[in-house]
């Protein structure tokens, strides 16, 4: 399905047919151009980038690259195709038509979930804004500058969904979404995990790996919405999402392979000193990254997922792959608790433990990212290996965060906790080390030291194209 650019919004939703809702995203573009111009990538408003926009859909093509400023990048409003006969596929409502307006009974709870992913999507932009200053390569700032891009328009994509099926209500929660900020004292971002600072390129590579990869769920499970606009937006957001967990798992990558090289070049495993960020540094980092996206699916045990799954609102990642009734009336899914301090299995209603299988697909799906990850150390000849910490290591939402745990899982002491734990996430020194390598590269073909090259470019280019042009 071709996208309508010579719309003032490019769309593919027909919205010129629709005179109230055009005038109401036309009143809403300017406020969201002057938030770009304060809160979007600081110092590279008037460069040239050569990126990828949407100009279609389809699976053939749905992107287009060429060098774009980005305020005057064409974000818009893109659905996938509709489905012709498209039902509801679990819950009270499995079997009944899709959903064209929002059913009343669903108003606030559909609202609310729309709210959240929406505010996601300038947070992280407002996360990353500064990070241009110290690009490892152009090829990495012109990455930086694609998940930007694409956030923003997957700001649109929610907003469209508030102004066209929530009337005013939806209006005032648009301006809002403009109005927060992430790590803002008095108007932070709605989840915590979107107000933590993202102040160097490896903590940004860890975000888009870690946090980008829930936003990977938590979209997969509202694609499966029986709201069909909502389900229709997320799917078309998925396709995007996947190059920012793609700039992630390579951006790790590479600095655990130049730790490598470092390492066997110098033979040892200090390389601090060489200008390099150790593998045990770099697990430190997952660590953290790993436990504070853990929170994001929030408690083992939901009502209020459970709530949604019955309404047909949000319903599993991949639900009609699922071998199953799809009402999860009398099912039951093994969940970890405590039991003293040791960590049990038990089984609960799988209908309350929605959350939870999310969170197990997602933990399975960052081992295996971490697997190729070990793999390059492997082939580097190297003896280590990263590993994802225990579920309920460093947690602050759930049934683990009312203890302390080692990356193992054992339950320890407030004072074991207090005296290790800067063995296990990076300390105020640490922080300051990577910060001390975040030096600008902008040569192209030329790569900071911490940083090994990637091994293609972007869209057949070389690795050495002007992938931003900064004269």
């Amino acid at each position: 399905m071709s996208i309508d650019y010579n719309e003032r919004i490019p769309n593919n939703v027909n919205l010129s047919d629709n005179r109230r809702l055009q005038r109401a995203l036309e009143s809403w573009q300017p406020k969201f151009q002057d938030w770009w111009s304060e809160m979007g990538p600081e110092g590279f408003q008037v460069q040239d980038i050569y990126l990828r926009t949407a100009v279609s859909v389809d699976a053939k093509g749905w992107a287009n690259f060429g060098y774009v400023k980005m305020p005057e990048y064409r974000w818009g409003i893109f659905l996938t195709e509709r489905e012709g006969e498209r039902q509801v596929n679990f819950g009270d409502h499995k079997g009944e038509a899709a959903w064209q307006e929002v059913p009343g009974e669903y108003r606030s709870v559909l609202r609310r979930l729309i709210v959240t992913q929406g505010d996601t999507e300038p947070a992280s932009v407002e996360q990353q804004r500064l990070l241009g200053a110290t690009c490892p390569s152009l090829y990495d700032l012109r990455n930086l500058f694609q998940v930007n891009v694409e956030e923003g328009r997957h700001l649109w994509a929610m907003v469209y969904l508030l102004d066209a099926h929530f009337g005013r209500d939806g209006r005032e929660e648009a301006e809002a979404l403009l109005d927060r900020r992430s790590g803002d004292s008095d108007k932070p971002r709605i989840l915590e995990a979107f107000n933590e600072k993202t102040p160097d390129w490896l903590s940004f590579f860890m975000f888009t790996y870690f946090t980008d990869r829930d936003g990977k769920y938590q979209l997969g499970s509202l694609a499966e919405s029986g709201f069909d606009p909502l389900s229709r937006s997320c799917q078309f957001m998925l396709t995007e999402e996947a190059h920012h967990m793609f700039v992630g798992e390579s951006g790790v990558n590479r600095v655990i392979r130049r730790a490598c090289e470092l390492m066997n070049e110098h033979d040892t495993d200090d390389i601090a000193k060489y200008g390099g960020v150790s593998l045990d540094l770099i697990q430190k980092h997952v660590n953290f990254h790993f436990s504070v996206s853990v929170d994001l699916f929030g408690q083992e045990l939901s009502t209020n997922a459970a709530t949604y799954y019955t309404a047909g609102i949000k319903g599993r990642f991949n639900e009609t792959k699922i071998d199953d009734d799809h009402m999860l009336t009398d099912a039951s899914y093994p969940i970890l608790e405590l039991l003293g301090d040791k960590i049990v299995e038990k089984r609960e209603a799988a209908l309350n433990a929605v959350n939870e299988r999310l969170r197990d697909e997602y933990i399975v799906d960052c081992q295996r990212g971490v697997d190729r990850w070990n793999k390059s150390i492997k082939e580097a000849g190297i003896d280590f290996e990263i590993k994802l910490p225990h579920r309920a290591f460093h947690r602050g939402i759930g049934t683990f965060s009312e203890v302390k745990a080692t990356p193992e899982g054992k339950i320890i002491t407030e004072a074991e906790w207090n005296s290790r734990h800067a063995e296990w996430l990076p300390t105020d020194e640490d922080r300051a080390f990577v910060q001390s390598l975040m030096k600008p590269v902008t040569e192209p073909g030329k790569f900071a030291g911490w940083i090994a090259p990637p091994a293609r470019g972007i869209n057949q280019q070389p690795v050495d194209f002007e992938y931003v042009r900064l004269t």
